[in-house]
């Protein structure tokens, strides 16, 4: 009697006559071709269309609610803010102004004609949205703060630059 067959094994335990050794046995493979998943149900699809986010991160929500905030205020204020560049940061260096009390939410630069840099003004997100107390009043506090902000580097009243600005 001959030995049993490994089924993994061509020709393993067979006699050279035994026309079960001659057949070429291809053993399916565990890699390439389509794969399912353990339950049997097949590829899951794309959960989003291509090139939608999944979700906003909280530094996409600020940098868009700076951006709006900016949008309005470029309704009316178009020239004179066209020279003016919007940031945002994480936080404020270590190092604050002498005159500034506390944390600042955000601060203006001046243009540097000679290191040919542009005015800014910087917003800092972290430090903002420590002091909100929902998305809707950091939006009005991000508001509060560009309004301000812009209002010194034009030398204006705050009220001026937005009529509906309440610093509080």
């Amino acid at each position: 009697m001959a030995a049993p067959r490994d089924p993994h094994r061509i020709g393993s335990g067979a006699r050279r006559n035994d026309p079960q050794a001659l057949e070429t046995r291809v053993l399916p493979s565990r890699r390439g071709g389509r794969r399912r998943d353990r339950r049997g149900r097949g590829p899951r699809g794309p959960l989003l269309p291509p090139g939608m986010p999944a979700a906003l991160t909280r530094r996409d929500r600020f940098e868009d609610a700076v951006l709006d905030c900016v949008e309005l205020l470029e309704q009316s204020w178009a020239k004179e803010l066209r020279d003016i560049e919007f940031g945002v940061e994480e936080v404020p260096p270590s190092d604050p102004a002498p005159w500034e009390r506390g944390v600042p939410l955000g601060r203006a630069f001046a243009s540097d004609a000679v290191a040919g840099l542009p005015a800014r003004i910087v917003l800092y997100r972290r430090v903002v949205e420590a002091r909100a107390d929902g998305p809707e009043d950091m939006r009005a506090l991000v508001r509060a703060v560009v309004v301000e902000q812009v209002a010194e580097m034009l030398g204006r009243a705050p009220e001026e630059i937005d009529p509906g600005y309440r610093p509080d």
